[in-house]
């Protein structure tokens, strides 16, 4: 347990999220002597790292907990797979099969994947097999499972007896023309299937039965076991109050309906669970990311360029402030998860608890000296031509015997990671800048300077060699128009790495060759 000086003092978020959550819920969390957390996924799209977001973030809040009271505690993952489907998402093959089923929950949509017994199920796999490779703590809940095994129905029956309350709450949020025809209740259609949105015309609150007005025709169903499933605000407040949730985050957009969603539960007679309202991801263009455009960067993608542990750092700073997420944020990301990870072991404990790798290994960082930036492994991979990490690492030890894959985890992963990035993302988008003659004799007076140093001297000396070839050819006044060129000609991009670190690991006899071979 951490000292409670500390616990109070500490402005890290999730602290102070759960101290808050600790003293508001105080009552309620000793008479059930539990925490139950919540999370929500929409899988009318295939999972997203906005949903990747909420599940971490809530994880760490957990493990601060752990280290604050020892409580029993759950993580519900909830996904409401009984949503009838309204648009065909963008990312999806084989889109017929969902273009066919419009309007049916999820569940009762054939997958067009091939690989499960519904599209809900296909993604609702997707996302606890996504989890699973984070190692997170949860309890997976399915809407379709829960309304028809009756869990909810208890909950139904009191929505039922509190209809006039939760619609006096509900309809004067809406526009005139939908008041008219708003219910709570979404019957499922006997003949086509569908989630339908239709007028109520009377109810039986003790036997469960409602009675429909579907263009003209009665539509008479019971409420129980799956016949019908709530609209979105009145079924969140449903879930907290069935689950006793004590905390839920959300993004920012659904604010909103949180507050209405609050009245509603506390209509039922239970006090709505703490919220916390993150901004939303943003892709490189500044717009929102959407599961059904596929926009931004893909949960796939940033385990094919970075370690989980990158991503679960990039959640945790600052969570309402939006975020761009896009693939050329990953390099970035990388080399500020190293650069925290050396920093740690020499922290003091109140400056280890607000260092984010804390909060990425539940308060157990790894101990791994960094040897190299990531940017500086993509530059490696280009010049060495390496296709893969055996290649990468002979090349490494050329110069660095020393440094073993085995005592140097994290860097041996990179070594994948950084060539797969470099083929996908660096590589397509080079621009090889070719010399003029003034810049050429620039770069072969840094070939004649290099022609003299010494290997063994250490990168600063090095890099202050390149710093007086630049000075001594014309770019005394725009040292950083001297590395532009270098970077534009070695590398094909305008930024690159530190260059006397670059020559130190990558070698002066390599450097002089990658110099005369572009020259030339």
């Amino acid at each position: 347990m951490l000292d409670n000086n500390l616990i109070q003092s500490t402005s890290s978020w999730a602290f102070v999220e759960i101290r808050k959550l600790l003293k508001d819920r105080k009552d309620i969390i000793k008479a059930k002597n539990k925490i139950t957390f919540q999370t929500g996924y929409g899988p009318s799209g295939l999972p997203h790292i906005g949903t990747f977001g909420e599940v971490a973030r809530t994880s760490m809040m957990i493990n601060v907990l752990k280290h604050i009271q020892k409580i029993d505690h759950e993580l519900i993952t909830f996904s409401d797979d009984m949503d009838g489907l309204r648009k065909v998402p963008e990312n999806i093959p084989n889109d017929e099969v969902l273009k066919k089923n419009l309007g049916k929950p999820l569940t009762d949509i054939p997958d067009p994947f091939g690989k499960y017994r519904s599209f809900g199920e296909h993604n609702n796999e997707m996302l606890k097999e996504f989890l699973k490779k984070f190692n997170f703590n949860f309890t997976f809940k399915s809407s379709t499972s829960n309304y028809k095994e009756g869990v909810f129905n208890d909950s139904l029956i009191r929505v039922l007896e509190k209809y006039e309350e939760i619609m006096n709450i509900v309809l004067p949020t809406l526009r005139e023309e939908r008041r008219k025809t708003y219910c709570p209740f979404l019957p499922i259609c006997p003949d086509t299937g569908k989630v339908l949105q239709i007028p109520l015309i009377s109810m039986d609150a003790k036997k469960g039965t409602v009675i429909f007005n579907n263009n003209d025709k009665k539509l008479e169903t019971n409420i129980l076991n799956g016949n019908c499933k709530l609209q979105w605000k009145v079924d969140w407040a449903m879930r907290w109050f069935t689950f006793d949730v004590d905390f839920e985050m959300y993004g920012k957009d659904l604010t909103e309906s949180a507050i209405l969603s609050n009245k509603i539960c506390r209509a039922l007679g239970k006090i709505p669970p703490n919220g916390f309202a993150y901004e939303l991801f943003l892709d490189e263009k500044g717009e929102k990311i959407s599961k059904s455009k596929g926009n931004g960067i893909s949960i796939e993608q940033w385990l094919r360029y970075a370690s989980p542990e990158s991503l679960s750092l990039y959640m945790y700073p600052n969570p309402k402030r939006a975020k761009k997420l896009y693939p050329e944020v990953v390099p970035k990301t990388v080399d500020e998860y190293l650069s925290l990870i050396e920093k740690y072991p020499n922290q003091k404990e109140k400056d280890q608890i607000i260092n984010p790798v804390w909060h990425v290994h539940n308060g157990k960082p790894p101990k791994e000296k960094s040897v190299m930036p990531f940017s500086m492994l993509l530059n490696l991979v280009g010049s060495s031509n390496a296709d893969n990490k055996e290649i990468l690492w002979k090349f490494i030890n050329r110069f660095h015997k020393e440094i073993k894959p085995q005592n140097y985890p994290i860097l041996d992963g990179l070594t994948e990671y950084a060539i797969n990035y470099f083929k996908d993302k660096v590589e397509p988008n080079k621009k090889f800048k070719i010399p003029n003659d003034k810049e050429k004799e620039a770069l072969k007076n840094l070939v004649l300077k290099l022609e003299k140093v010494d290997q063994k001297l250490n990168p600063e000396d090095i890099q202050t060699v390149v710093y007086s070839v630049g000075k001594e050819n014309g770019y005394e006044k725009s040292l950083r128009d001297w590395f532009k060129l270098i970077y534009q000609v070695l590398f094909g991009e305008e930024d690159g790495p530190r260059m006397g670190f670059f020559i130190s690991f990558f070698g002066l006899k390599e450097t002089i060759n990658l110099i005369n071979n572009k020259i030339k």
